[in-house]
């Protein structure tokens, strides 16, 4: 085969596995958006693809999944809490409405987040102990073995 032909085969090649990778990168996970834009339906089948996936990996049984269950639930309702009903990206542009930044209301907001951490975590930290305490040792192993190894793509 000609240099010159090789080269560009191989530049084609390479270009179209480079914006491959950007494209397939650029989706979301699992065909679920954010957190904020999930439904009902779509955080139940998040909750149950994400006890499916770790019954398989760590093969937990029936209480197990259950405490799980328990503790994704707690997360999200924290999670819920903390968002709060109203559009975020509204109340700090509220905050930002006229000429100056308004810090009374934002300390206010801050405060309200804080309370609703505050007020959560007992629940959280119980739902969290509860599932890791019912965890095997070999499984306790594997669930640090996990915790230690970085995720993501900026890790």
């Amino acid at each position: 085969m000609r240099p010159w032909l090789k080269r560009t085969l191989i530049g084609v090649f390479g270009a179209s596995a480079l914006f491959g990778g950007f494209a397939a990168w650029s989706q979301h996970p699992h065909g679920f958006g954010r957190w904020e834009s999930m439904s009902e339906a779509d955080v139940a089948r998040f909750k149950s693809r994400a006890i499916d996936h770790a019954t398989r990996s760590l093969d937990l049984d029936a209480v197990q999944q259950a405490r799980l269950g328990v503790l994704i639930d707690t997360l999200q309702q924290q999670r819920q809490a903390l968002r709060g009903s109203a559009d975020p990206r509204a109340q700090f542009q509220a905050l930002m409405g006229d000429g100056t930044f308004d810090r009374w209301h934002a300390q206010d907001l801050i405060n309200s987040k804080l309370a609703s951490v505050r007020d959560g975590s007992p629940k959280l930290v119980a739902a969290v102990g509860d599932f890791y305490d019912s965890l095997r040792p070999e499984q306790q192993r594997q669930v640090r073995d996990f915790l230690q190894r970085r995720h993501g793509p900026w890790s």
